[in-house]
């Protein structure tokens, strides 16, 4: 049975079970919650028994109650004739810029007709886990046409992720000018793990996510701040460090680095009213996160996590808290493997306002996550009837949402 729960009372209880500790990077009790935000809750989306014992840090980190959007909305498949797409964002014009894993480029128009591969692009090595990733459209592209990616490209010893940018041609057909603007600062013959999402903050700097290569070797990376691996970059549109970029101490710091101790980040977002940056991120076996992320902080991997090895080893010390390390805004065990998402700021669903939307691959649904005061109150499952592997998402200029699939599918998702 459904129940009307006022958040302002349940969230001030600040601890789960008996002697968890506080969350480190944010405690429940400094939580407000408005008396107007009263939503209608149900039990868990997530009914299946969890992979580990922990407990949560504090209440509404796991398995929140249940929302049904009451508003009705329609999905519809524009087309489902692309090659793995990636990475999705829109043109001014209305036509949406696809990356396909494999390394091509592509327009999908309004009505999902598909151009021909845009040239110009550098080579990709799309082996695993890797190929042309993460997407990022100029908010200023009607003045300068510019274009930023992340793609894994061979390197001595391996292969590395690596970030260009390039202007679209007035014809649509070729990158033109195209530079490498950044590339993670050393290489490894790991197939998995490389990232990497790119968003633009208020300052027009660039903050790009790179996964810790997977490896049991290389995952200490995310903690070695000498290393891009496992971290969060910012930088300019030239490639450099960018302007007040937190200092880390340690040998050998990159003047790059925004955060650290990161395990396979594939999400992205930006507060459509607060600027806030948020991430999603891969546990392995249990232990996707959501993270709202802060300049100059330490998010745990692999000494903190949620989760166990692939098969059943506790990681490290076993342990989910650690002074000087944040804990995830929420978290998911079992994992539903959360790739790209959005925040949805349009109006044709009024209660999807400044809900974030993330793409479930595993998982076969896209999430909705209803937050207020960086506390998630409410979880939604949608499109799950679909069976698909949801990789990104974008919010359209119509006010739609816009999500594409490992299968190839690119879906409109807006009020009927």
């Amino acid at each position: 049975m459904k129940l009307k729960r006022y958040y302002s009372i349940i969230l001030a209880i600040s601890l789960v079970g008996a002697g968890c500790k506080k969350n480190t990077s944010e405690s429940p009790k400094n939580v407000e919650v408005p008396s107007e935000v009263q939503l209608e809750l149900g039990d868990p989306v997530e009914t299946s028994a969890p992979n580990t014992t922990y407990k949560p840090a504090f209440v509404g980190q796991t398995r929140v109650g249940s929302l049904k959007t009451k508003t009705k909305y329609q999905f519809k498949i524009l087309t489902s004739q692309l090659i793995s797409p990636w990475g999705i964002s829109q043109l001014p014009n209305g036509k949406f810029l696809v990356n396909e894993k494999a390394g091509n480029m592509r327009l999908v128009s309004e009505d999902g007709s598909i151009s021909t591969a845009i040239v110009g692009l550098p080579s990709v090595n799309s082996s695993g886990q890797g190929g042309l990733l993460g997407l990022l459209v100029d908010p200023s592209f009607g003045s300068n046409r510019m274009v930023y990616w992340a793609f894994s490209e061979n390197a001595s010893g391996g292969t590395t992720t690596a970030i260009a940018k390039g202007r679209l041609s007035d014809d649509e057909k070729v990158m033109e000018n195209v530079q490498v603007i950044y590339r993670a600062n050393s290489a490894h013959t790991s197939s998995l793990h490389f990232g990497a999402r790119i968003v633009m903050d208020a300052n027009r700097n660039l903050l790009i996510c790179f996964g810790e290569r997977s490896s049991m070797s290389t995952r200490v990376l995310a903690q070695n701040v000498s290393s891009s691996w496992g971290k969060i970059i910012r930088i300019t549109t030239d490639g450099a460090a960018a302007p007040g970029n937190p200092v880390f101490g340690g040998a050998g710091a990159l003047p790059e680095l925004y955060t650290i101790g990161h395990r396979n980040p594939q999400g992205l977002a930006v507060h459509p009213e607060n600027g806030d940056i948020w991430l999603s991120e891969f546990g392995p076996r249990g232990g996707d996160e959501i993270n709202f992320i802060e300049s100059g902080k330490n998010y745990g991997w692999p000494v903190i996590t949620y989760g166990i090895e692939y098969g059943g080893q506790p990681i490290g010390g076993a342990i989910q808290q650690k002074d000087g390390m944040e804990q995830p805004v929420y978290y998911w065990d079992p994992v539903i493997s959360p790739s790209g998402m959005t925040f949805y700021k349009g109006s044709n669903v009024p209660e999807w306002k400044n809900n974030l939307f993330v793409c479930a691959l595993s998982g076969t649904h896209i999430a909705r996550l209803h937050i207020h005061n960086r506390k998630v109150l409410g979880e939604e499952r949608l499109l799950s009837s679909e069976g698909q592997r949801f990789r990104d998402i974008a919010q359209g200029l119509d006010g739609a949402l816009y999500a594409v699939t490992d299968a190839g599918r690119l879906y409109k998702i807006d009020k009927e």
